[in-house]
C-alpha cells in the first residue's frame, strides 16, 4: 500500500529522501479528503521522483508499456487492442514510458500526471527518445479535457490509488472517452491490503481487514499528510465503474511468471506464487 517499502524482517526500512524533505515521522490510518490527498501526493511524488527512478527506471524503461511488477507487457497482452491512429490518454503517467511506447505504435497520445517532478522526468525522456508526447499536469478528479476526446484511456498504477473520489474520477474518465471507448487500468490487487507491505514470509500473515477502507496516511510531526493511499474492495471498483457508465470486459489477475526473481516493494516471487498482487480492469464506455 505504501510507497515506503518495508524490509524483510530486519528492522525498519531506510528513510527515503522524500520522507526527509517532507518531514515524515510516521503513518496512521485515518480519513483524508480530495484536497488533502492532492496536496500530499503532489508533494510526495515531486520529492520522490529521483529515488523512484533510481530504483525502478531500468525496469520501466523510457519507451515500454509494463502493466505491473509481474512484468506483463502491453506488447504481449494487447489489452488496449490496436492503437494505431487512436487518441489515447495516459492517466497518472509518471515519466510516461507507456505513453511513448503507444506513440511508437502509431497512437496519438496525451499523458498527464499530478506531479511536476515526475513530469520533469517525462519531458527529459521525450528529448532522449525524440518521441514528443504532450504532457499535462492535472488532477484525475478534474480532467482539463473536452468530452468525447479520446478512444482509449489507460493507467499502469497511476492516479487511481491516490484519489479520494473514485466514482468522480471514473465519471471524468468516462466523460472524456468517446462512446465505445476503453478504460484499462492496473492497481494493487485489493486483497493485498490485508497483508503487511513485506516481500518476505512476514508478508504472508493477515494483519488487517479487507473491508476497512480507511486510507493509509503518512504524516509529519504536526499531523499533516505527506502521502495518502486509498483502499477499495473489488466490489467498490465494480460499483464505481458501473455508476460511471463503464462495462467491465475483463479482470486480469497476473500470475507470477517463472524466472522472474526481481522484488519490487512488497511484490516478490514468494508472495506472487500464493496470491495476486495486481488487478487489471478492462472496461468500455457503453454509451
Amino acid at each position: 500500500m505504501s510507497t515506503v517499502e518495508a524490509g524483510a524482517g530486519e528492522g525498519p526500512p531506510p528513510q527515503r529522501a522524500a520522507e526527509r524533505l517532507l518531514g515524515t515521522v510516521g503513518s496512521e490510518r485515518r480519513w483524508a479528503g480530495s484536497a488533502e490527498s492532492v496536496a500530499a501526493n503532489s508533494a510526495w511524488w515531486d520529492a520522490d521522483a529521483d529515488d523512484y527512478h533510481v530504483e525502478h527506471g531500468e525496469f520501466l524503461g523510457v519507451s515500454d508499456f509494463v502493466w505491473c511488477p509481474e512484468a506483463v507487457r502491453e506488447e504481449d497482452a494487447r489489452l488496449l487492442g490496436d492503437v494505431t491512429g487512436r487518441d489515447v490518454l495516459e492517466v497518472g503517467c509518471g515519466s510516461a514510458p507507456c505513453a511513448r511506447w503507444l506513440a511508437a505504435q502509431g497512437a496519438r497520445v496525451t499523458a498527464f500526471d499530478l506531479s511536476a517532478g515526475m513530469l520533469r522526468y517525462a519531458a527529459a525522456a521525450n528529448e532522449v527518445t525524440d518521441i514528443d508526447v504532450p504532457l499535462v499536469r492535472a488532477n484525475a478528479e478534474r480532467l482539463p479535457f473536452a468530452a468525447a476526446t479520446f478512444d482509449i484511456a489507460c493507467s499502469a498504477f497511476g492516479a487511481v490509488p491516490f484519489v479520494a473520489d473514485l466514482p468522480g474520477t471514473f465519471r471524468e474518465i468516462a466523460r472524456v472517452l468517446r462512446p465505445g471507448g476503453s478504460w484499462v487500468f492496473a492497481v494493487t490487487h485489493p486483497m493485498r491490503w490485508i497483508f503487511p507491505d513485506d516481500p518476505s514470509e512476514n508478508g504472508l500473515r493477515v494483519t488487517g481487514s479487507y473491508f476497512d477502507r480507511t486510507p493509509y496516511v503518512e504524516v509529519d510531526a504536526d499531523g499533516r499528510a505527506t502521502y495518502v493511499e486509498h483502499h477499495r474492495t473489488l466490489g467498490d471498483f465494480v460499483r464505481a465503474l458501473t455508476a460511471a457508465g463503464l462495462t467491465i470486459v475483463d479482470l486480469v489477475e497476473p500470475e507470477w511468471p517463472d524466472g522472474l526473481t526481481e522484488v519490487w516493494g512488497q511484490w516478490s516471487p514468494l508472495r506472487g506464487e500464493l496470491f495476486p498482487g495486481t488487478a487489471i480492469f478492462v472496461t468500455r464506455r457503453t454509451a
